[in-house]
């Protein structure tokens, strides 16, 4: 097992239509708005951006993200990672009732010198981490859909 592999999955019930959730997340560039671990996004040019996130933990992980695939008529949202982190992400928005399921899954490899060294014993930790990222992104996607 390599252990500075992770695969995340998550799922956020939402009150807000497919379409109205997917326009959200597509645009990563105001993600720092609603989602308070995502620190900066600045785009690079109309399918890469240079994104800082920084969670529980007190480090920031700065990586290149490539639109691998947009497709809302599926609703999911793909992108290819470099830096800190290398591996992608995926969003598939779908219809649940009268609100939205967005499911988010991500396959990585942390490659911050740190990060690599500590996977092993940190691994628990840095699984929180994320979880506890997620979930302050979910509150805040909520409110920020509730505001438009």
């Amino acid at each position: 097992m390599d252990w500075t592999r992770f695969r995340f999955r998550t799922q956020w019930s939402l009150p807000a239509k497919p379409a109205a959730v997917y326009a959200a997340l597509e645009r990563a560039e105001e993600y720092p708005r609603w989602w308070p671990q995502v620190r900066e996004v600045r785009r690079l040019d109309d399918t890469t951006g240079l994104i800082t996130i920084r969670a529980v933990l007190p480090y920031d992980l700065v990586f290149t993200a490539r639109e691998v695939r947009r497709a809302p008529e599926a609703g999911v949202l793909e992108i290819a990672m470099a830096g800190d982190l290398d591996g992608w992400a995926r969003w598939t928005i779908t219809a649940d009732g009268d609100g939205s399921l967005a499911r988010y899954e991500q396959v990585t490899e942390v490659n911050k010198p740190l990060l690599r060294r500590l996977a092993v014993p940190g691994r628990l930790v840095f699984r929180a981490n994320h979880r506890l990222m997620m979930r302050a992104g979910r509150r805040g996607l909520v409110a920020h859909l509730e505001a438009d």
